[in-house]
């Protein structure tokens, strides 16, 4: 069986330069370019790891990497430095999208041994109960042009207003040069689930412009209370049309199959496989 390759020589142009060095003792590593190449089928065919075609390494080693890198925050970084020269090109439009997605958890997924919840990994292991079965929220932020910015996982039956907070520190753009990271957005756009007072405040707080439409029960229960409700949020509704661009964003994520449905029983490798998706959506430029 023949693989077919995603990754362009244009896109290997970009990414290259962003790999990390081989380690200065032991053995090289294995080429990277077919690394990402052996992690991107799976996850795009949703197919076991033994079933990796032989033109694409043993799978054993693709597996290893993609565990070790999501250890050790190899994978953000990758998506850091490829946002970084996209900023300096000023490639991001920095009127963001917020929204989540569940994706159903495969029988695979469950059964992770309670002593791999170090490395980061939530002793969850962003698996939870939901309407749907076993399932996995993905709670994403998204720039303009339905690119990924930020990228966080939790339990399927999580709520999306909690981990708004956690998602916006997740959004950190560095400079190339000097300059401190850019975290803070022109806009941010967000459907009535985020419509709380705590999400307006922090926005508020940081200058970020909010525009997020109330839901009916807060409409009324201001109208209720008369002047002790004061006045209504503003709403921009031209700009909320733009909302569309995060379902874009996670439709382009779920073209893969593996990440459409989730077999990993690590949330670290499902969510550095997540990372890797965006990568390529930011180097497809």
């Amino acid at each position: 069986m023949s693989a077919r390759s995603v990754i362009t020589d244009a896109m290997w142009g970009r990414i290259e330069p962003l790999m990390p060095p081989d380690p200065v003792r032991g053995r090289r590593w294995a080429d990277h370019r077919r690394i990402l190449e052996a992690i991107a089928w799976k996850y795009r065919t949703c197919a076991p790891w033994r079933d990796l075609p032989k033109e694409l390494g043993p799978f054993q080693t693709a597996h290893k990497r993609l565990l070790r890198w999501a250890a050790d925050g190899t994978w953000e970084r990758l998506l850091a430095a490829v946002l970084a020269t996209s900023d300096a090109a000023d490639e991001i439009c920095w009127t963001v999208s917020v929204d989540s997605t569940v994706c159903r958890a495969h029988q695979h997924a469950a059964g992770a041994l309670k002593r791999e919840s170090g490395r980061e990994e939530p002793a969850d292991h962003a698996l939870g109960r939901s309407r749907g079965g076993l399932s996995t929220k993905i709670h994403l932020a998204s720039d303009a042009r339905a690119r990924p910015l930020a990228i966080i996982v939790t339990a399927g039956q999580a709520g999306d207003s909690p981990a708004f907070t956690s998602l916006m520190a997740a959004l950190r753009v560095p400079r190339v040069g000097s300059g401190r990271p850019r975290t803070r957005p022109d806009t941010v756009i967000a459907d009535r689930a985020y419509s709380s007072h705590a999400i307006r405040d922090h926005l508020r707080r940081r200058n970020i412009h909010a525009v997020i439409p109330q839901p009916v029960g807060q409409i009324r229960n201001r109208q209720r209370r008369g002047r002790r409700g004061g006045r209504p949020p503003g709403f921009d509704s031209h700009a909320y049309k733009e909302r569309n661009t995060v379902e874009r964003c996670i439709s382009r994520l779920k073209q893969w199959r593996g990440l459409a449905m989730r077999t990993d029983k690590l949330a670290i490798a499902y969510q550095a496989a997540l990372f890797l998706a965006a990568i390529l959506i930011w180097v497809r430029i």
